[in-house]
């Protein structure tokens, strides 16, 4: 999806973890899983390999490839549970400080902690804990988690009671995956905002992880998803559930999970990614139908829907572009001009697919605009006759406090024109996206469902809306803080 760092949405996080039955070499097998999940996160990653009690940590800024080298690898101790992370910034900078996963070194036994998410209250309960006296060394919102967690095991009887408890305080959208010294913890927050699941391989070692892709990656086979509010523990008597907070909340995956951010090969809750965006590109056929020559997908998550397209129309589905695989989706472009120039190293289009033909094209969405219109301005260029978009989301009308970068209104293009108006802006003969009241239909379900968080299409949150939004919250200049604690001060005469 991601053409450049700003003019697209950016992924969250993805999270792993292995139980063995006996002592091995996780740390090659904690590679693949991670790999496979390298799409949700392409900032930083690491790794902590748990050796009969001692955690070996090793984490850093760049892709997988970048920071595991076969050195690094071969460094880490055999162990029985290992946990891993891949991260994408959406609370925090990208600092190497905010680095996951997080080890906690405490009276009561080390911690190792991944998340996939954002807190809606990380704020206050960051200040509440900072007035206690805790001391922060990271930016993110995990930091805050790993505290209520530790503050609550100094008088819980286990590990996994603590975090039953640290569950009524924090809110949100979280998906954990923790470590301590004999146990691995899986926990997915009761809205079930992001996706988590397990299995097992043939040799009895449990697997967890944010998406099915890493278990078909070792060779696992999957048993189920998570639960909405479940904690699955695993030890050496396998797995079993703390079930307090299921059913304490409405379930509400993030729609978008399904449009973009997870790979089209996984499973979660049951909905196959590939299908869903089969469906969403068929609705647009119905809805939105046009006399083309051609169906083409942007690559890489406007392609199922593409496919979709063409199936329920009726007209032939092509290759339109090729991608480069060597510019990561983490390339930085410094100025608007760069970005636009970025295009065109990214993706090239396939002249004697799109020359003097009319061409549906599909892609999963418009954010700020400037890629669409490059993208269109490409098929032109290859000699396109006509060019019609259909975006295989809603217009992006809302910020997402649940674990994507947009963290206000000001650079989403549909806030600020109509759909006729971004069609002019991006050069397009005709523009369709996909209608808020169908989004069920990705699901399989019926018009009116919502089993689903579509908040940032419609406004409406499961949650209280954070009280400040900023991605960057704990990373305020001087001038911002005395800013900040002058309003807090007219707010309270």
């Amino acid at each position: 999806m991601s053409l450049t760092e700003t003019s697209k949405f950016h992924e969250e996080c993805g999270v792993f973890g292995l139980y063995a039955p006996e002592p091995c070499d996780l740390s090659m097998m904690t590679y693949c899983g991670l790999y496979s999940l390298q799409h949700r996160g392409q900032e930083s990653c690491g790794m902590v390999i748990n050796d009969d009690g001692l955690f070996s940590v090793y984490k850093d800024k760049g892709l997988l490839n970048q920071v595991f080298t076969k050195s690094v690898l071969d460094s880490f101790p055999q162990g029985k549970i290992s946990i891993g992370h891949v991260r994408y910034s959406t609370s925090g900078g990208n600092g190497r400080e905010n680095s996951q996963p997080i080890v906690v070194n405490h009276i009561k036994g080390h911690m190792a902690l991944a998340h996939n998410g954002n807190l809606v209250n990380s704020t206050e309960l960051r200040d509440a804990l900072e007035l206690q006296g805790s001391i922060f060394h990271s930016t993110s919102d995990t930091e805050v988690i790993s505290y209520v967690i530790t503050k609550e095991r100094l008088t819980a009887p286990s590990i996994e009671q603590a975090v039953n408890r640290a569950m009524d305080r924090i809110r949100g959208a979280y998906s954990l995956a923790v470590m301590s010294p004999t146990k691995l913890i899986a926990v997915r927050d009761p809205f079930g905002f992001r996706p988590l699941c397990y299995g097992v391989t043939d040799n009895g070692t449990y697997v967890i992880s944010s998406e099915s892709c890493a278990l078909d990656a070792i060779q696992a086979h999957f048993i189920r998803d998570l639960d909405p509010g479940e904690i699955l523990i695993i030890d050496e008597n396998g797995p079993r559930s703390i079930r307090d907070h299921c059913n304490t909340a409405p379930r509400r995956m993030c729609i978008f999970e399904y449009i973009y951010f997870s790979r089209p090969d996984s499973i979660l809750d049951g909905v196959g990614v590939h299908e869903a965006r089969m469906r969403a590109g068929a609705c647009l056929a119905r809805s939105y139908p046009v006399d083309a020559d051609i169906v083409i997908g942007v690559p890489d998550s406007g392609l199922d829907a593409a496919v979709g397209y063409a199936k329920e129309s009726g007209i032939p589905y092509g290759i339109g572009f090729i991608k480069n695989k060597y510019i990561g989706r983490t390339f930085i472009a410094p100025t608007q001009k760069s970005r636009e120039e970025m295009v065109h190293l990214k993706l090239n289009p396939i002249a004697g697919s799109v020359r003097g033909k009319k061409i549906v094209m599909i892609d999963d969405s418009i954010v700020r605009g400037t890629t669409s219109a490059a993208i269109v301005k490409l098929l032109r260029s290859a000699g396109a006759k006509e060019v019609h978009v259909r975006i295989s989301a809603p217009p992006f009308l809302n910020p997402c406090y649940y674990g994507t970068d947009i963290d206000s209104r000001e650079h989403l293009i549909a806030c600020h024109y109509s759909v006729e108006e971004i069609c002019r802006l991006i050069g397009a003969d005709s523009l369709g996206y996909l209608k808020v009241e169908d989004l069920p239909i990705l699901l399989g379900q019926a018009r009116g469902s919502e089993e689903f968080c579509d908040a940032c299409f419609s406004g409406r949150y499961p949650t209280e809306v954070p009280s400040s939004t900023a991605k960057s919250r704990f990373e305020n200049r001087l001038s911002e803080r005395k800013e900040k604690k002058h309003l807090e001060q007219e707010q309270s005469q």
